[in-house]
């Protein structure tokens, strides 16, 4: 059997077949009530979130949505959120501190939406805030990457006391083809630069960036979904029992320290 290679992985993590964040939301938690809008501009597609239960905790859930095929794409804007989709998301987080709700993100995303009306309105200064704000919110984080992380995109809902990767997942401060195009000028050398970026789970949880690996059947998790939701709710029931037990005051201290380490 050939080795499998950092582009195999990042080829994996952009399927199309490949689960999306509300295929997780609606079997792993209960009672799903989706809520909308930043209260400033518009509701953003691209970014889905809402209270539900997993198992009797009342949770808030975020994710990054993308499409099946090309007119959900269109509808989703390929999982590239603008900046209401951020403010949106930090609005909901914001609720969940209130109501002492822990949090619990999926990333998936192949950036930040980075066009001419995304920066007029702000793209900068609402991923900047989320990084801020979630930074010292009262309440557990977890953050699941379960396809591309890329770039500000991911890490705007990215900063977790717990971040967790699906074993085809794939992390990285861009993409492979952003990448080689500034280091070595060429688009073409993607599958270089994936090899070179350290993005995928294996390799980021050698370097402590990640604090758990969820492993997938070979050919991705959509050939084993219900395992692999099994397996992310087990996990999540566990963390957040152990996570509540902390003070407000202890929580934001290692998650502080956490990333400082990084």
């Amino acid at each position: 059997m050939s080795k499998i290679t950092a582009w195999d992985k990042v080829t994996l993590a952009r399927e199309q077949g490949r689960p999306k964040a509300l295929d997780y939301i609606n079997n792993i938690f209960k009672e799903f009530v989706e809520l909308h809008g930043d209260r400033y501009f518009g509701d953003d597609k691209s970014i889905v979130g809402g209270i539900a239960l997993l198992e009797k905790i009342p949770v808030t859930v975020i994710g990054e949505q993308k499409g099946k095929n090309v007119r959900e794409n269109m509808e989703r804007n390929f999982g590239m959120p603008e900046p209401e989709g951020y403010r949106k998301a930090l609005r909901l987080m914001k609720q969940a501190e209130k109501f002492k709700r822990p949090i619990i993100t999926f990333i998936d995303t192949p950036g930040a939406y980075p066009g001419m009306g995304a920066e007029e309105r702000g793209q900068g200064e609402a991923i900047a805030k989320n990084l801020m704000e979630m930074s010292k919110l009262k309440v557990p984080i977890i953050c699941i990457v379960i396809g591309e992380g890329s770039s500000g995109g991911a890490l705007a809902i990215g900063v977790g006391d717990k971040i967790v990767m699906l074993e085809n997942a794939v992390y990285s401060i861009l993409s492979p083809e952003g990448f080689a195009s500034i280091l070595y000028k060429d688009s073409s050398k993607a599958k270089e630069a994936a090899e070179n970026m350290k993005l995928t789970a294996k390799d980021l949880k050698k370097l402590g960036t990640i604090d758990k690996i969820i492993e997938e059947p070979e050919n991705g998790a959509q050939n084993d979904f219900e395992t692999i939701c099994k397996n992310i709710k087990e996990y999540l029931l566990k963390e957040i029992k152990s996570l509540k037990k902390l003070t407000e005051k202890e929580l934001v201290e290692k998650r502080y320290k956490k990333f400082r380490v990084m």
